[in-house]
């Protein structure tokens, strides 16, 4: 071989090896490397929206990244699940979610845009909150005690409960509180939270069924009253409710939670990356503070704890869900 060809194929091999090189570097590149989206499949401005974004804030600082969050919101929130469940599983796009995530696939009609397995389809990161749900009635009800408010519905007084839609925890609670007092309240669905608590406000329906952060700034006024919390024990933001078990009304607890997932199949070292960051951001006072101002308890834990909780909790909503014949709206 002459020694022009030699120098040829000795130039070929260095920049095949400087390609390798190159390539394992850009492999080996510490995780997050560019902008992480964290999708919240409802509208700006609702819960899952605020504590996404007070996550996303305190994760860019960690990460040294932005983490932005992108509202795809539609079809009872399974349109942005779906968007998710089908990205890469590289951990650049992230879903925060609260439990209607597994309701939502088992009332929709088929095609409405459900195209998800709740627990097939994602990869548990981290629990963020729980939060209670209470029964709160219009001032004209006049009524102070979850007691009186069940005499009236056995009188037909009160007849129907406004919800956030067909399947929403709200809803499951709703026919919970039926079941548990012998009563027979209608459900009269709206789409969102924010158009159920006009009509209530506006006494169009009676009574509904919600988290503190949305009611709680018509309690003051007495514009709205609480009557009891759907939880094992009174709520720390709401101490002076009582549970519905201390009203007398037996296995009616119903709560909500909001979780951060990913797609199916990221590794196991990013899952818990995230997780380590996330469970930090959790802890900070600052994080803690605001979401108490929410009426929301920060959670935290390892993903598998998480896991367990979806699991758990979709055998149970499937089971309400067949037992009390829960249709699309």
């Amino acid at each position: 071989m002459n020694v022009a060809k030699r120098r040829f194929f000795t130039q070929c091999a260095l920049g095949a090896a400087l390609l390798l090189g190159n390539g394992a570097v850009a492999w080996a590149q510490p995780y997050p490397s560019k902008p992480v989206t964290i999708v919240v499949a409802y509208p700006p401005g609702g819960e899952v929206d605020v504590l996404a974004r007070l996550i996303a804030e305190k994760l860019s600082a960690r990460l040294h990244q932005p983490v932005i969050v992108e509202n795809r919101n539609g079809a009872a929130g399974t349109i942005g699940s779906a968007y998710v469940a089908k990205a890469p599983p590289d951990g650049y796009t992230l879903l925060a979610a609260p439990n209607t995530l597994l309701t939502a696939p088992l009332v929709l009609k088929p095609g409405s845009g459900a195209k998800y397995d709740p627990l097939k389809d994602f990869t548990p990161i981290v629990q963020l909150c729980n939060q209670s749900l209470f029964v709160v009635v219009n001032k004209g009800v006049n009524v102070k005690r979850m007691p009186e408010l069940i005499a009236k519905v056995k009188k037909g007084e009160v007849t129907t409960f406004a919800s956030p839609g067909n399947g929403s925890p709200m809803h499951i609670l709703g026919e919970l509180l039926n079941k548990s007092a012998g009563v027979k309240l209608t459900q009269v669905p709206y789409r969102g939270t924010a158009p159920a608590l006009a009509d209530v406000l506006g006494g169009q329906v009676p009574m509904m069924f919600s988290t503190l952060q949305a009611v709680a700034q018509y309690m003051p006024s007495g514009s709205l009253v609480p009557l009891a919390v759907a939880d094992t024990k009174r709520s720390p933001f709401a101490s002076s409710v009582p549970t519905l078990a201390e009203s007398g009304l037996k296995n009616a607890e119903m709560g909500t939670w909001q979780g951060l997932l990913g797609p199916r199949g990221m590794p196991s070292d990013l899952v818990l990356t995230i997780n380590r960051h996330v469970n930090e951001v959790l802890r900070m006072p600052e994080v803690v503070d605001r979401m108490g101002t929410l009426a929301m308890t920060p959670v935290g834990g390892e993903p598998g704890s998480f896991a367990k909780t979806l699991a758990s909790n979709f055998e149970r909503y499937k089971s309400l869900v067949e037992e009390f014949a829960i249709q699309p709206d």
